[in-house]
């Protein structure tokens, strides 16, 4: 029973991603969510009780898979200037392949900027990040890597310039190397933070 309710619910998902990613989030509904996963409405609102509530659940989802590809970045660098540049590297790859993933959240970010309830389910990840990025680049600080410098700014300063490449990306996804633009911005950003020797 546990096994079927699980597919169940993987069903949903899966169809959601694949109507957000041909329609958009906006254009569709729980009914064509349903039709497209072979469940019930009954099934669906077992499992979730709103469109939004799927849209957060595949949100998690990709957000896990890139805390996943961060922590084995970190784990695999010897200092937190590599470990960010090797994430920036890994980031931009998604920008390079203008991954629908990131026209569907911003869609989202579109519709949540006019709804509030919606709006803290939003701006979590972006709030995560930052205080993920302030406590690395505390680290790096830490380490004598970076020269001190207010980490929340840097943090705040480095997402601004990712948000900055991933619009870029969108607006003209074969301009240039993505990824390969994504490291080297970062890294004139870290000219000035590194330490001087």
């Amino acid at each position: 029973m546990q096994h079927r309710s699980e597919e169940t619910r993987a069903h949903i998902i899966n169809a959601a991603y694949r109507l957000f990613s041909l329609n958009g989030y906006e254009a569709t509904g729980v009914s064509e969510i349903c039709k497209e996963a072979g469940v019930s409405k009954g099934a669906f609102y077992h499992h979730f009780p709103s469109k939004q509530a799927v849209f957060t659940k595949l949100l998690d989802l990709w957000l896990q898979m890139l805390d996943n590809g961060f922590r084995q970045v970190l784990n695999e660098t010897q200092n937190i200037p590599q470990a960010i540049l090797g994430m920036a590297a890994m980031a931009g790859t998604t920008f390079q392949t203008a991954d629908v993933r990131i026209l569907i959240m911003l869609e989202f970010w579109t519709k949540a900027s006019r709804d509030t309830s919606v709006w803290q389910t939003a701006i979590a990840p972006y709030r995560n990040y930052q205080a993920y990025f302030a406590k690395l680049i505390q680290e790096g600080i830490a380490e004598g890597s970076f020269r001190p410098v207010d980490p929340g700014a840097a943090s705040r300063c480095l997402e601004a310039l990712a948000i900055g490449i991933l619009m870029q990306a969108i607006f003209d996804p074969q301009a240039t190397d993505w990824s390969k633009e994504t490291v080297q911005s970062i890294q004139f950003l870290f000219d000035g933070l590194l330490k001087k020797e």
